[in-house]
């Protein structure tokens, strides 16, 4: 089984100096789209997954368009939810990252003031996670070790997603205990491309990371984190 987790392309957070929710694609965003979109065009997908928010939804438009596909959503694979900071000084929100990464490691887990905590978004991802696998198939065994059974090891699937939720995605299947700093752990850049592929045990299946944020299809002054 391979899991492809495509990162969103560059978002506009800021415009006219006041933050953004939910923020569409920037110009550049649009075009690191295209760029993935079509160095994905040669490989075969049995379905192609989208989070709910503005950002991926415009990053998978070109994809689909060159697969021929509707636009699948779900709803787990939402990044996590920061506060209510729409059309209030871009200050706001550097001061309150800039305070976040300035806490002692556990109290990390509580995240941004008024946001989603850290610890609900990783339960969240793991439990979607978890749940989406199952669908398909996947189900973990009981045993210490990230070893699972699969009824049908050949499926390929593309998440279409965001740092966060594709980085402990990647913790989740890699057997990884997760952190409150996921982002900073694993460094994905927009409009790359991660690889997860299943390899058999004597006793089932296991996952390995073949590539992390792949960004050789973007030119270089195209490559944005």
């Amino acid at each position: 089984m391979e899991i492809v987790l495509l990162r969103h392309a560059e978002p506009e957070w800021v415009k006219d100096g006041v933050n953004i929710s939910n923020p569409p694609l920037t110009d550049r965003g649009h075009k690191q789209a295209e760029h993935l979109a079509n160095f994905l065009a040669s490989e075969n997908f049995d379905e192609i997954l989208v989070s709910p928010l503005l950002r991926t939804r415009q990053t998978s438009a070109p994809i689909l368009r060159k697969f021929s596909r509707q636009l699948v959503i779900e709803d787990w694979l939402e990044e996590i939810r920061d506060p209510i900071w729409h059309g209030t000084p871009q200050e706001k929100a550097a001061e309150a990252y800039r305070a976040q990464r300035a806490k002692d490691s556990h109290m990390r887990w509580d995240g941004l003031d008024g946001g989603e905590a850290v610890s609900d978004f990783v339960d969240r991802i793991h439990t979607g996670c978890t749940g989406f696998l199952e669908r398909h198939g996947v189900m973990r065994k009981d045993n210490d070790l990230p070893v699972w059974t699969m009824e049908n090891p050949e499926q390929k699937i593309a998440f279409v997603a965001h740092g966060g939720t594709n980085s402990v995605v990647l913790c989740h299947l890699l057997g990884l205990t997760a952190t409150p700093w996921e982002w900073e752990r694993f460094v994905i850049g927009h409009a790359t491309v991660s690889r997860i592929q299943s390899f058999e045990l004597g006793d089932g299946h296991t996952f390995g990371l073949t590539r992390l944020s792949g960004d050789e299809h973007l030119p270089a002054t195209m490559r944005t984190v």
